[in-house]
Protein backbone atom coordinates (compact mmCIF):
# COMPACT_ATOMS: atom_id res chain seq x y z
CA UNK A 1 0.00 0.00 0.00
CA UNK A 2 2.88 2.41 0.60
CA UNK A 3 4.29 1.86 -2.48
CA UNK A 4 0.73 3.01 -3.88
CA UNK A 5 1.23 6.23 -1.88
CA UNK A 6 3.68 8.30 -4.20
CA UNK A 7 1.73 7.41 -7.42
CA UNK A 8 -1.36 8.55 -6.07
CA UNK A 9 0.38 11.77 -5.22
CA UNK A 10 2.07 12.14 -8.30
CA UNK A 11 -1.04 11.77 -9.89
CA UNK A 12 -3.03 14.42 -8.15
CA UNK A 13 -0.04 16.69 -8.37
CA UNK A 14 -0.38 16.04 -12.01
CA UNK A 15 -3.79 17.42 -12.18
CA UNK A 16 -3.34 19.90 -10.28
CA UNK A 17 -2.34 22.61 -12.72
CA UNK A 18 -5.31 21.45 -15.14
CA UNK A 19 -7.78 22.61 -11.94
CA UNK A 20 -5.91 25.39 -10.79
CA UNK A 21 -6.25 26.87 -14.38
CA UNK A 22 -8.57 29.78 -14.69
CA UNK A 23 -8.31 30.37 -18.37
CA UNK A 24 -10.17 32.06 -20.85
CA UNK A 25 -10.01 28.33 -22.35
CA UNK A 26 -11.48 26.73 -18.97
CA UNK A 27 -13.79 29.74 -18.28
CA UNK A 28 -15.62 28.61 -21.63
CA UNK A 29 -15.35 25.30 -21.49
CA UNK A 30 -17.23 25.48 -17.68
CA UNK A 31 -19.65 27.77 -19.63
CA UNK A 32 -20.02 24.62 -22.29
CA UNK A 33 -20.88 22.53 -19.68
CA UNK A 34 -23.05 24.20 -17.22
CA UNK A 35 -25.42 24.75 -20.50
CA UNK A 36 -25.60 21.10 -21.99
CA UNK A 37 -25.67 19.63 -18.62
CA UNK A 38 -28.83 21.64 -17.97
CA UNK A 39 -27.72 23.61 -14.94
CA UNK A 40 -29.59 26.50 -15.38
CA UNK A 41 -32.73 24.09 -16.10
CA UNK A 42 -32.87 24.63 -11.95
CA UNK A 43 -30.34 26.90 -10.55
CA UNK A 44 -31.71 29.65 -13.07
CA UNK A 45 -35.24 30.17 -12.60
CA UNK A 46 -36.91 31.40 -15.91
CA UNK A 47 -34.59 29.71 -17.57
CA UNK A 48 -36.73 27.05 -19.54
CA UNK A 49 -39.64 28.96 -19.57
CA UNK A 50 -37.59 31.38 -21.79
CA UNK A 51 -36.18 28.81 -23.85
CA UNK A 52 -32.68 29.37 -22.83
CA UNK A 53 -33.07 33.35 -23.75
CA UNK A 54 -32.15 34.56 -19.92
CA UNK A 55 -29.09 36.47 -19.78
CA UNK A 56 -26.33 34.90 -18.65
CA UNK A 57 -25.49 37.48 -16.06
CA UNK A 58 -29.05 36.02 -14.56
CA UNK A 59 -27.70 32.51 -14.64
CA UNK A 60 -27.09 29.99 -11.63
CA UNK A 61 -28.12 32.30 -8.55
CA UNK A 62 -30.37 29.82 -7.04
CA UNK A 63 -34.32 29.05 -6.85
CA UNK A 64 -37.51 29.94 -4.02
CA UNK A 65 -39.15 26.99 -5.64
CA UNK A 66 -38.47 23.74 -3.82
CA UNK A 67 -38.78 20.57 -5.13
CA UNK A 68 -40.74 18.34 -2.97
CA UNK A 69 -40.75 14.20 -2.30
CA UNK A 70 -40.26 11.79 0.28
CA UNK A 71 -36.92 13.55 1.12
CA UNK A 72 -38.76 16.72 2.31
CA UNK A 73 -38.09 20.08 0.36
CA UNK A 74 -35.00 20.80 -1.76
CA UNK A 75 -34.24 24.38 -3.31
CA UNK A 76 -31.72 24.65 -6.32
CA UNK A 77 -28.34 26.18 -4.71
CA UNK A 78 -27.32 29.82 -5.48
CA UNK A 79 -23.99 28.64 -6.78
CA UNK A 80 -22.67 32.19 -7.66
CA UNK A 81 -22.93 32.77 -3.56
CA UNK A 82 -21.71 29.08 -2.99
CA UNK A 83 -18.43 29.47 -4.76
CA UNK A 84 -17.90 33.09 -3.24
CA UNK A 85 -15.36 31.34 -0.35
CA UNK A 86 -15.21 28.23 -1.81
CA UNK A 87 -11.83 26.40 -2.67
CA UNK A 88 -11.93 24.33 -5.64
CA UNK A 89 -11.02 21.64 -3.16
CA UNK A 90 -14.37 22.03 -1.53
CA UNK A 91 -16.06 22.17 -4.83
CA UNK A 92 -14.70 18.43 -5.51
CA UNK A 93 -15.28 16.85 -2.22
CA UNK A 94 -19.13 18.22 -2.13
CA UNK A 95 -19.61 16.85 -5.70
CA UNK A 96 -18.35 13.71 -4.15
CA UNK A 97 -20.56 14.06 -0.99
CA UNK A 98 -23.89 13.64 -3.16
CA UNK A 99 -27.01 15.14 -1.93
CA UNK A 100 -30.95 15.74 -2.42
CA UNK A 101 -32.98 14.95 -5.36
CA UNK A 102 -33.35 16.46 -8.06
CA UNK A 103 -30.12 17.00 -8.56
CA UNK A 104 -28.49 14.88 -10.60
CA UNK A 105 -25.27 14.22 -8.10
CA UNK A 106 -24.49 10.82 -9.97
CA UNK A 107 -23.95 12.66 -13.36
CA UNK A 108 -22.02 15.59 -11.50
CA UNK A 109 -19.66 12.75 -10.15
CA UNK A 110 -19.33 10.89 -13.63
CA UNK A 111 -17.36 13.91 -14.60
CA UNK A 112 -13.78 14.66 -14.89
CA UNK A 113 -12.20 16.10 -12.56
CA UNK A 114 -11.08 18.69 -14.78
CA UNK A 115 -14.34 19.50 -16.42
CA UNK A 116 -16.13 19.66 -12.62
CA UNK A 117 -13.04 22.38 -12.36
CA UNK A 118 -14.15 24.07 -15.45
CA UNK A 119 -17.98 24.50 -13.85
CA UNK A 120 -16.33 25.74 -10.92
CA UNK A 121 -14.05 28.49 -12.47
CA UNK A 122 -16.31 29.65 -15.09
CA UNK A 123 -19.06 30.12 -11.71
CA UNK A 124 -16.50 31.75 -10.05
CA UNK A 125 -15.92 34.09 -13.11
CA UNK A 126 -19.81 35.05 -13.20
CA UNK A 127 -19.31 36.74 -9.69
CA UNK A 128 -21.75 36.92 -7.14
CA UNK A 129 -25.13 37.59 -7.43
CA UNK A 130 -28.46 37.15 -5.80
CA UNK A 131 -30.18 35.31 -2.93
CA UNK A 132 -29.24 32.61 -0.89
CA UNK A 133 -32.43 29.55 -1.58
CA UNK A 134 -33.61 28.40 0.73
CA UNK A 135 -32.37 25.53 3.28
CA UNK A 136 -33.91 22.81 2.33
CA UNK A 137 -36.93 20.82 4.51
CA UNK A 138 -37.07 17.14 5.88
CA UNK A 139 -40.25 15.33 5.63
CA UNK A 140 -43.02 15.64 7.45
CA UNK A 141 -42.71 19.80 7.92
CA UNK A 142 -45.03 21.99 6.24
CA UNK A 143 -44.18 23.20 2.77
CA UNK A 144 -43.59 27.18 3.27
CA UNK A 145 -42.75 28.42 -0.35
CA UNK A 146 -43.97 27.38 -3.64
CA UNK A 147 -42.69 23.36 -4.36
CA UNK A 148 -43.00 21.29 -8.14
CA UNK A 149 -44.06 18.09 -6.80
CA UNK A 150 -41.20 15.28 -7.88
CA UNK A 151 -43.37 12.27 -7.27
CA UNK A 152 -45.30 10.26 -9.81
CA UNK A 153 -48.50 10.87 -10.75
CA UNK A 154 -51.22 8.88 -11.81
CA UNK A 155 -51.94 9.40 -15.90
CA UNK A 156 -55.89 9.77 -15.14
CA UNK A 157 -55.11 12.64 -12.50
CA UNK A 158 -53.22 15.75 -14.13
CA UNK A 159 -54.63 17.29 -17.62
CA UNK A 160 -52.31 19.48 -19.20
CA UNK A 161 -54.41 22.44 -21.24
CA UNK A 162 -53.20 24.16 -24.33
CA UNK A 163 -52.67 28.02 -23.39
CA UNK A 164 -53.23 28.03 -19.87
Amino acid sequence: MLRQVPFLLVGWLALAPAMADTSADVIERGRYLVEIAGCNDCHSPGYAESNGQLPETAWLQGSPVGYSGPWGVSYAANLRLAVENMPLEAWQLRIEAGGLPPMPWPAMRAMSTEDRAAIYHYVKALGPAGDWAPAAQPPGEPIRTLHIPFVPQNQDTAVVKAGG
